[in-house]
């Protein structure tokens, strides 16, 4: 994101982006859910409707390229404390005529405590570029999210990479604030 904003500042590529009708979502890396990913951010961005999308590269001003990743894992946090105390007294003897003498004091204390908690969680990343025919980048953001209370993971992060674009583009196109990114 930093360097998108920097070329945008710069006037690096900002012509570019603002030239840009029609993008080509390539096919994105990064494991078995970045298909997913990818079509996540093609509906997020059709919904915007600030650019036409094409499944013809050839016909695209600007190819959308970058990689995704949907992960589902288990955060795990454990922890033991314990206190643990034991004296013990005794004296003792024993005489030949029998006679056994002895006196004994004991004391035990002990407390232990354990917790254990483990925690699913939902975490989602997308880092992606706008490329022009010649090869140039003219746009790029990485965008995470660990999901929203009612939306995932990946569809808050397709979300967020098309927000990120239409307010880029109303920066370049000198709108006084972002371009609203429809429903």
């Amino acid at each position: 994101m930093r360097y998108a904003l920097f070329f945008l500042a710069m006037g690096l590529g900002a012509e570019g982006l603002e030239k840009v009708k029609r993008i080509h979502v390539e096919k994105l890396t990064g494991g078995e859910t970045a298909g997913h990913m990818r079509d996540m951010i093609i509906t997020a961005i059709q919904a915007s409707k600030l650019f036409l999308l094409t499944e013809n590269p050839e016909r695209a001003d600007a190819i959308l390229r970058g990689s995704a990743e949907d992960l589902v894992f288990t955060d795990s946090f454990q922890t033991s404390e314990g206190i643990t105390a034991r004296t013990s007294i005794g004296t003792g003897g024993a005489t030949n005529r029998g006679n056994i003498m002895g006196r004994g004091i004991g004391a035990q204390v002990g407390d232990n405590e354990a917790q254990r908690i483990q925690e699913r969680k939902h975490e989602a990343t997308a880092s992606v570029r706008l490329v022009t025919k010649d090869g140039d980048v003219i746009w790029s953001t990485t965008q995470e999210s660990l999901g929203g209370k009612f939306k995932g993971a990946a569809a808050d992060v397709a979300e967020k990479v098309a927000k990120r674009l239409a307010e880029d583009l109303g920066k370049v196109r000198g709108g006084s604030g972002p371009v609203s990114v429809g429903k």
